[in-house]
């Protein structure tokens, strides 16, 4: 192992999206509007539940957790893809190549459970309502955020108990625009073909298990209120549907690329750029554009900070136009 330390290579090089310079230009401005689209509907989402006392419920609380997330997961790599459209050598760190690992795998698997939490939540407000408040305490909100966290802890962990100790002394370029296990272990000097297949399917095969629990469970919720018309049933089938979309978005890609390991196609990065890019940016999309409550509130949000904004700023004229006098 010394003498794999000795030779380990100090940094990668990633092969990025594209070399063509038209396509780095216009990858650069619509991955930033995204990026910074991304962070402010998320922080829009974050800042409504925290200051509406109405939204302090379990759904909007578990909301709230994902948005939070999904800022985590759209900045583990994004801002350093979107810097390196304008580097000729597009290089990473071992230890930033680690990190990046480190992070998709604790903030995808802290999402997994995250999102079989909240279909556990529509579950229970939709066959069970009368048992709805007792079975969702905060106590028990709170135990389901902490085990989204600890479960997406230990799996990359898991993940990543081999991968320091295999040798990479060349070759170091990455097929991607980040740094993620079915493209890295390739790169080690030695034969981890057994190894790489049951790291690398386990995350697919995660992904499957829990993609078909959760499709289980809103085709159950979906089968009971089958029958029912009224607005309160309607309401529910629309949140069940936009949750599901988000489901789906997110595992489609992720079962993709784990379930056949060292299988490296264009799609893959397209795939790639849709998990952690363009499902943490859909997601408040779909949850603010479908919920006319989520709407209005925030609605109410911006015009109470903007007439802030101006009660102070006619403040500060009048002490300007006082001091001048």
């Amino acid at each position: 192992m010394e003498g794999f330390n000795h030779s380990r290579v100090s940094e990668f090089v990633l092969f990025g999206l594209t070399d063509s310079p038209e396509l780095q230009i216009f990858f650069f401005v619509m991955f930033s509007i995204f990026y910074l689209m991304t962070m402010f509907g998320n922080c829009l989402i974050l800042l409504t539940v925290l200051s509406t006392p109405h939204l302090h419920s379990p759904m909007y609380f578990l909301l709230s957790n994902l948005s939070l997330i999904d800022m985590c997961l759209s900045s583990f790599a994004t801002p350093k893809m979107i810097m390196d459209f304008f580097t000729q050598r597009k290089t990473i760190s071992f230890e930033g190549c680690i990190s990046q690992i480190f992070f998709l795998h604790l903030f995808t698997g802290t999402e997994i459970v995250l999102l079989i939490s909240m279909s556990f939540d529509r579950y229970i407000a939709i066959c069970k309502p009368l048992h709805y408040s007792t079975i969702m305490s905060q106590r028990v909100c709170v135990g389901l955020v902490v085990t989204s966290w600890t479960v997406g802890f230990l799996h990359t962990i898991s993940q990543l108990a081999f991968t320091l100790y295999l040798p990479f002394c060349g070759p170091n370029v990455v097929d991607s625009f980040f740094c993620d296990l079915p493209v890295v272990i390739q790169l080690a000097c030695i034969d981890i073909y057994v190894l790489g297949i049951f790291m690398i399917s386990t995350s697919g095969v995660i992904a499957l298990i829990s993609f078909l629990l959760l499709l289980t469970s809103y085709i159950i919720v979906l089968v009971a209120i089958k029958d029912h018309s009224s607005s309160g049933s309607s309401k529910a089938f629309s949140t069940c549907t936009a949750h599901f979309i988000v489901v789906l978005m997110f595992f489609g890609p992720c079962i993709f690329i784990y379930v056949w390991p060292f299988t490296n196609f264009l799609v893959d990065k397209v795939l790639s750029v849709f998990y952690t890019i363009f499902t943490p940016f859909l997601n408040p999309i779909i949850y603010t554009l479908r919920n006319q409550e989520m709407k209005t509130l925030i609605w109410r949000l911006r015009k109470r900070h903007v007439l802030t904004w101006l009660q102070s700023q006619g403040q500060h004229l009048r002490g300007s136009a006082e001091s001048k006098t």
